[in-house]
């Protein structure tokens, strides 16, 4: 039960990522990846009126947890929202229930965190200097494959 990677994506762009362990040899580029998770929200939202939630391949699950947020700009504008997506790419027999209430509780502290500008406004960097103790305190173990957690009991 191990979560190799996790990430923050405000519509296609990649604005947090903590990996832990590599998922292959030919890394994917975060915002490659980002604008990828922006498409397959954007497709299941219209298509099926619904949220992307796991995404299943042979070796990995793709776990999403999605909500909007209001760009900091008048609010008589129109098309004002964005999504951020929070994912986390798992191993194959790791629980997606217990990985999607872990990326709402990062949601929510990134959340109160973080300013809207902020948000919009800062670099990547930023939010990784600022956030990923939190995330890696937040994930406690799941973090760890299970060799790994062995290895740090002796």
């Amino acid at each position: 039960m191990t979560i190799l990677e996790l990430g923050i994506n405000l519509g296609s762009k990649n604005i947090f990522e903590r990996k832990y362990y590599s998922t292959s040899n030919n890394p994917l580029d975060p915002n490659l990846r980002a604008g990828f998770l922006s498409a397959l929200e954007s497709f299941t939202s219209e298509v099926f009126g619904d949220d992307i939630n796991v995404v299943s391949l042979a070796s990995f699950k793709l776990v999403c947890y999605s909500e909007m947020i209001s760009l900091p700009l008048p609010e008589e504008e129109e098309n004002n929202t964005q999504p951020l997506l929070h994912y986390a790419i798992i191993e194959k027999g790791t629980d997606a229930e217990i990985v999607k209430k872990e990326l709402k509780q990062i949601n929510n502290h990134f959340r109160n965190r973080f300013s809207r500008n902020d948000i919009f406004a800062k670099k990547k960097k930023f939010f990784e200097k600022k956030f990923t103790p939190r995330v890696d305190e937040i994930l406690g173990d799941l973090k760890l494959k299970t060799e790994d957690r062995f290895r740090s009991i002796f």
